[in-house]
C-alpha cells in the first residue's frame, strides 16, 4: 500500500474512532484524552509521509556552450579555427564549404562575430555561426566527423514606421528642432540631403515653420536594430510647403516624389555642404575682400573649416581640376548639356578625382580650404546654366525623373496609404504601425 493510501486509511480509522469516542464522552478528562490521541496520530502520519515520500527529480538537460568572438583587426577564420584546435584538414574543408555554399570568404573587423558552439563546455566545437551583420548569419554544422555542412540564415526583419513632428523656435535651427522632436541624427542627415534640393538652410529657416518626418525602424526579436529609409517629409518652407514621398516602382527602382508624383530630387543641390552658413551671396556687385574693388560675385560662399569634405552637387563628368590665382584649387563638373558647377578654394583634391572622372551626386571631390584669393577657409560654389552664371539659391532646377502615366496612379494610391498611416501616428505616436498592415504584437 502506498504512503498516501496508508495515510488515508489511518485518517479514516481515526475519524471513526473519534466519532465513537465522542459518543462516550462523559467528562472533560475523556475529551482531553481523545484530543491528545488524535494529535499523536496526526504527527505519526506526517513522519511517515516525510520518511517514505520521495519527490520526482527534475530532468537535467545539457546546456550548449557558446564562445562568441568579436572580430578584430588581423583576425582570420583560419587563425580563429586553429586557436580552437581544429586540424588543418578541417580548417581547409570549412573554408571551402563557406565559399562554395554561401560565397563567404573574409571576416570584417569591427563588424562580424563568430560563435563557437559545443554540446558542453568541455566538448569539441560542433557548430560554427558567423554573425555577418544584424540580418544574416552563416551556420556551419559538423554532420559526421570530418564533414561540414553550411547554410545561410536570413533574420526576419520587422519593419515598423515612426512619425516625428516639430516646429522651428526663435533663434533655433532645423537641426536642433529636429533633435528636439526626437528624430535620430542619422535620419536627420538624410532629411537634410533631401530638403537641400529645395531649400537654403541658412536663409529659408524661420521661427514657426512646422515639419514632420516619417521613417522606418528595423526590429529583430522585438528589439530595435537600426533605422531604415525616410518614407515621407513635409516642411513649411518660405516658397511653400515642400513634401516628399519615397516610392519604389514595380521594377525595384526607388525615388522621392512630390505630392503630385513629380520627381522631388533635383539634378543639382542648392547647398553642397549641409548646414553650412552663407558668408557671401550671389551678386552682380560686391566689393572683393582681397582686391578691394567692386565686381560681380558669381557664386555663393559657404563657411567651412579647412578639410571639410565637399560633395558633388550632382552627377556628372569632371571637366577641370586645376589651380588659378583667383579660385585657388578648384573643380568644375559638367552635369548635362545645360548645367555646370564649380567648387573653389579647396585645400586639396579628393583621391581619384581627375579630369574625365565620372562622379556621382554626393561623391566627395575635394576638401575646403583658403587657396587663391581668399581671406579664410570656405567653399565658393557656382552654378552655370547654358554658359551663364546663375544664383544657386534661386535658379529653377530640373527634376531627375517624373513618374510616367503607368506609375503615377500606383504612386497616388501608395501616397494615400502613407498619409493614412501618418494620421494614425499623429493621434498616438507610440502605436506599432507597419506598411504591410500586419498586426504583430
Amino acid at each position: 500500500m502506498g504512503v498516501m493510501k496508508k495515510a488515508k486509511y489511518i485518517i479514516k480509522k481515526m475519524t471513526a474512532g473519534l466519532v465513537k469516542s465522542c459518543k462516550k464522552v462523559r467528562d472533560i478528562n475523556v475529551l482531553s484524552r481523545v484530543i491528545m490521541w488524535v494529535a499523536a496520530a496526526m504527527i505519526l502520519i506526517a513522519v511517515c509521509v516525510l520518511a517514505f515520500y520521495k519527490p520526482a527529480r527534475e530532468a537535467v538537460f545539457p546546456t550548449e556552450h557558446h564562445d562568441i568572438v568579436e572580430i578584430k583587426s588581423g583576425d582570420t577564420l583560419s587563425k580563429l579555427l586553429s586557436a580552437k584546435g581544429f586540424s588543418m584538414r578541417d580548417i581547409d574543408e570549412i573554408s571551402k564549404t563557406l565559399k562554395k555554399d554561401v560565397g563567404f570568404s573574409t571576416l570584417r573587423a569591427g563588424k562580424d562575430k563568430v560563435d563557437f558552439i559545443s554540446p558542453s563546455e568541455n566538448e569539441p566545437v560542433s557548430k560554427i555561426v558567423i554573425i555577418n551583420g544584424p540580418w544574416q548569419r552563416f551556420e556551419v554544422d559538423c554532420g559526421q566527423p570530418g564533414t561540414w555542412q553550411c547554410q545561410k540564415v536570413d533574420i526576419e526583419r520587422d519593419v515598423r514606421i515612426s512619425y516625428r513632428e516639430g516646429e522651428i523656435k526663435e533663434g533655433s535651427s532645423f537641426y536642433l528642432a529636429g533633435l528636439e522632436a526626437g528624430i535620430p541624427e542619422g535620419i536627420l542627415i538624410d532629411v537634410y540631403d533631401l530638403l537641400a534640393f529645395e531649400m537654403d538652410f541658412e536663409r529659408d529657416i524661420r521661427a514657426g515653420q512646422k515639419f514632420y518626418v516619417l521613417y522606418e525602424e528595423n526590429f529583430a526579436s522585438d528589439k530595435k536594430v537600426e533605422n531604415g529609409h525616410v518614407l515621407a517629409v513635409s516642411f513649411d518652407a518660405l516658397r511653400g510647403n515642400v513634401q516628399m514621398y519615397r516610392y519604389v516602382k514595380p521594377d525595384g527602382h526607388a525615388g522621392y516624389y512630390d505630392e503630385n508624383g513629380n520627381g522631388a530630387i533635383k539634378s543639382l543641390k542648392r547647398t553642397p555642404i549641409n548646414n553650412a552658413k552663407i558668408t557671401s551671396s550671389f551678386s552682380g556687385k560686391r566689393k572683393h575682400p582681397v582686391l578691394g574693388f567692386t565686381r560681380a560675385h558669381k557664386g555663393v560662399d559657404f563657411r567651412a573649416p579647412t578639410g571639410t569634405p565637399i560633395p558633388a552637387a550632382g552627377a556628372g563628368r569632371v571637366v577641370a581640376r586645376s589651380f588659378n590665382r583667383g579660385h585657388g584649387n578648384y573643380v568644375k563638373i559638367r552635369h548635362n548639356g545645360t548645367f555646370e558647377t564649380l567648387y573653389a578654394h579647396m585645400s586639396r583634391f579628393a583621391k581619384g578625382v581627375n579630369v574625365g572622372t565620372m562622379v556621382k551626386q554626393g561623391q566627395i571631390i575635394g576638401y575646403s580650404g583658403s587657396t587663391g584669393l581668399s581671406t579664410g577657409p570656405h567653399l565658393h560654389y557656382e552654378v552655370i546654366k547654358n554658359g551663364v552664371h546663375v544664383n544657386p539659391m534661386t535658379v529653377k532646377l530640373p527634376a531627375i525623373e517624373n513618374l510616367d502615366a503607368k506609375n503615377k496612379p500606383l504612386f497616388m494610391e501608395y501616397k494615400a496609404m502613407l498619409d493614412s498611416k501618418i494620421e494614425i501616428l499623429k493621434s498616438d505616436s507610440k502605436q506599432i504601425v507597419r506598411l504591410d498592415d500586419k498586426d504583430k504584437k
